[in-house]
């Protein structure tokens, strides 16, 4: 028996999670925490969660209006492209904000917008998962999308640690290159995705389209009893995302906080970050193919019980090459429940209606994304301990865990929404 080839819709819309992988890496995780504790009127680089939790609010604002507003005929597309945009200009303006000009506020200003527009272009850049490809596809297109996403994003990233390192870790002007490199792999490996991939599920245009929208994402508020399984899935992946995005976010500023690093520590903390996406790219593969054999429920589940072990770990943390020891686990599951995660939500939900429902998808996810930055870094300041701050995390991933087992064992698919 053959292997379906993926088409070439699949590989272009797989090929943004290459483009948008390298943002996630170098500004999320790594090199934005790093400038930012450059920055001599800057405390704790643990502060950056409050920041992370402003872009987190915005987004998940306009996530379901947005969403609603895009399930008509040709309006997905254009607003990809919009905050698309945002993303990669705004990455590429952090370089000319340096520690040296002491505007640390524009700096974050920036990066709110950077995030902002990453954020927003992943909204329809998921929900085009419904467009390209068919329901016993998708969890092997997700995770393929996450993880080559994962170890293409090795590339920009391995070559801004070069310059970095030629330039000096101490010196901005590394850096500063680095957001320039990374901004540019993002726009360059989004062309296809723009040519190649069309929106195949919609709502016919109608007079009044804002008006309608609000109404549709009325009727699907007040109908929530009719997506039960969709509502009590957002419910689990609000708790268990949360710890999972606020590990990426924060995974630097803890270990900042919790080992005292020299300048060659710091390169090395950068190389670990380095092997997660390597580590990664097999992993979130595996993740789809013993989904298939074992369900994508029961791999979901085992990815929630990694980040449990993981938190565990992360506080008994004394050695920077514990660093990579704990990069091996986030990285076994990062990829893997990410992408099953969304692919078992685009499963679930109605085709037409799909902006609309990863609108939800979205602001419950984001919401969540508020709550663990804030947590930590909260939790550092009344405690004085760093270290006491991972465990905020423990109780949101058993809570997430105990209502994902409630979900039936089989997909549940819910009806499409009418106006």
């Amino acid at each position: 028996m053959t292997k379906e080839r993926l088409t070439k819709e699949e590989r272009s819309w797989i090929l943004y999670d290459c483009a948008n992988s390298a943002y996630s890496i170098a500004i999320t995780t790594a090199l934005l925490p790093i400038v930012f504790g450059m920055f001599d009127n800057v405390g704790s680089s643990m502060s950056l969660g409050y920041f992370n939790s402003i872009a987190s609010i915005i987004v998940a604002i306009l996530s379901p209006i947005l969403g609603t507003i895009a399930d008509y005929k040709d309006k997905k597309k254009r607003f990809f492209l919009f905050f698309f945009i945002i993303g990669v200009v705004f990455t590429a303006a952090l370089a000319f904000v340096p520690p040296s000009s002491g505007m640390w506020q524009i700096l974050i200003i920036f990066y709110v917008l950077t995030a902002v527009g990453f954020a927003g272009a992943n909204i329809f850049y998921d929900s085009f998962l419904v467009d390209v490809t068919t329901d016993e596809k998708m969890d092997k297109v997700s995770t393929r999308g996450f993880a080559f996403g994962y170890i293409s994003s090795v590339i920009p990233f391995a070559i801004s640690l070069g310059v970095i390192f030629i330039l000096g870790m101490d010196k901005a002007l590394g850096y500063s290159l680095g957001f320039i490199i990374t901004a540019l792999w993002w726009g360059l490996l989004t062309i296809p995705m723009i040519r190649n991939v069309r929106q195949r599920h919609f709502v016919e245009p109608e007079p009044n389209p804002v008006r309608n929208s609000f109404i549709r994402l009325g009727k699907t508020f007040k109908n929530i009893r009719k997506h039960k399984v969709v509502f009590i899935f957002l419910i689990a992946y609000f708790l268990y995302i949360d710890g999972v995005d606020t590990i990426i976010k924060m995974a630097v500023p803890y270990a900042q906080s919790v080992l005292t690093l020299e300048s060659t520590d710091t390169f090395l903390l950068l190389g670990i970050l380095l092997l997660i996406q390597i580590v990664a790219f097999p992993c979130a593969i595996a993740y789809g193919v013993l989904a298939k054999r074992y369900s994508t429920r029961s791999m979901i589940i085992v990815g929630i019980l990694t980040y449990v072990v993981t938190c565990a770990f992360a506080y008994f943390m004394t050695e920077i090459w514990h660093i990579f020891i704990l990069g091996i686990l986030i990285g076994s599951a990062q990829g893997g429940i990410q992408a099953l995660s969304r692919s078992y939500y685009a499963k679930i939900i109605p085709k037409k209606n799909s902006n609309e429902f990863f609108g939800f998808y979205n602001i419950f996810g984001k919401f969540a994304a508020i709550i663990g930055p804030s947590l930590m870094a909260f939790t550092e300041t009344v405690t004085g301990v760093a270290r006491y701050s991972i465990f905020a995390l423990v109780p949101l991933f058993f809570a997430g865990l105990i209502v994902f087992l409630t979900l039936p064992r089989n997909i549940v698919k819910t009806e499409e929404v009418e106006v």
